[in-house]
């Protein structure tokens, strides 16, 4: 399969299937548990219609979007991820560099694998730095320097991960990192030898912003036991209050789910929240971001920019999501399978591709600018 027969999201994972090993896939495709709310996420948008409108004279499409302050060409944004030089050995620089082509923002997380400085030096777009808070109030305050120091716009707080959910495929793959994995694990990464050629020529793995902190090689340190060991249980609203006032910018609550929270984080200074039930990794069974959206924005949208992720795979959910209210749409899987099949490239396809759906649809949907999307271009089902 070349990247030039890839149209959809659906052509992105079959290709980035053929490629990685299996628990290194599953890490990327897996969720918690039954996997039932990942795939209640996508089947969310299905609940809804467009309506569109004819004969508006549509001519040039404005699709950018300002959101915590930020200036987007396209109203889409790439979520920040974990792992990905794991993906592919380019990870978050073929990520910064994509977006930063697209004049959209990207993240780097507190367990990427590209330093927030060298993300910063790839693209001047804005960035956002996905953070984990730690029981370690000094590792929270030095990792929150650092980021001022790197010029990174916008804090974004992880608050639904103070424990790792139950993601079984990794537990029967023995998927950890550094690597502890079973028998059949071992099996499936010897049948993908062009993966482990390209890791092993490539620099070493490492966790940069964990650097001096975390030692991932000398003993069995898993992603699971760095949320149940590391990360803080007994984070509050008061830590985070603290936090906002610290940081002294644009400071975001990723995995905000109900009214009552969304408003906690309007009274603690927030400028931002992202609608998020982290890709249907954590708790299954909740609801969908999407579900939630109508009702936080009526509660809060005045107030405090509502952003969502989970599940988008196509131009018309961003649409659909972008019709409720939310400012902006993230993106997770939507490029992760396209960095795995093929680096940078596969991920400035992904871009192309959604951009070239959002601008189509909204033509036919008889809409020249975002603001021109509103709720009366839906029908629930």
């Amino acid at each position: 399969m070349r990247l030039s027969d890839c149209h959809s999201f659906h052509d992105f994972r079959r290709m980035a299937q053929a490629r990685l090993p299996g628990p290194i896939f599953d890490y990327i495709d897996g969720a918690a548990d039954d996997e039932v709310t990942y795939r209640r996420n996508t089947a969310a948008f299905e609940t809804c219609q467009l309506v569109p409108n004819v004969l508006r004279g549509v001519g040039e499409i404005d699709m950018s979007v300002t959101v915590m302050g930020q200036k987007l060409a396209m109203p889409v944004y790439c979520s920040p991820t974990a792992l990905q030089r794991l993906f592919h050995h380019e990870g978050e620089r073929a990520v910064a560099a994509a977006a930063g082509k697209h004049g959209t923002m990207f993240g780097v997380s507190s367990l990427g694998t590209v330093s927030l400085e060298e993300a910063r030096r790839i693209s001047s777009g804005p960035q956002v730095y996905q953070f984990y808070f730690h029981k370690d109030r000094g590792l929270n305050r030095a990792m929150m320097e650092r980021a001022k120091q790197a010029g990174i716009e916008v804090m974004m707080l992880t608050v639904d991960s103070i424990t790792g959910g139950n993601r079984e495929r990794d537990k029967r793959t023995g998927f950890s990192i550094p690597f502890r994995l079973t028998l059949a694990g071992m099996m499936q990464f010897a049948v993908k030898p062009a993966w482990a050629i390209n890791y092993l020529t490539h620099e070493g793995f490492k966790l940069p912003q964990l650097d001096g902190h975390v030692d991932m090689g000398g003993g069995a340190l898993s992603i699971s036991r760095y949320f149940t060991e590391m990360l803080d249980p007994c984070l509050s609203w008061d830590d985070v209050a603290a936090m906002v006032r610290e940081w002294g910018g644009q400071f975001c609550l990723k995995g905000v789910m109900s009214v009552d929270d969304a408003k906690r984080a309007v009274e603690i200074g927030c400028t931002g929240i992202v609608l998020s039930n982290h890709g249907g990794r954590q708790l299954d069974g909740s609801c969908s971001a999407f579900d939630q959206l109508a009702e936080i924005v009526d509660a809060v949208g005045d107030r405090i920019d509502v952003i969502m992720d989970g599940g988008v795979q196509r131009g018309t959910h961003v649409l659909k999501a972008l019709s409720l209210g939310a400012k902006a749409v993230g993106l997770g899987r939507y490029y992760l399978f396209p960095l795995a099949a093929a680096g940078q490239p596969g991920v400035e396809r992904a871009l192309d591709l959604m951009r070239s759906e959002i601008e189509r649809d909204m033509r036919l949907m008889g809409c020249a600018s975002i603001d021109q999307l509103t709720r009366s271009n839906l029908r629930f089902v």
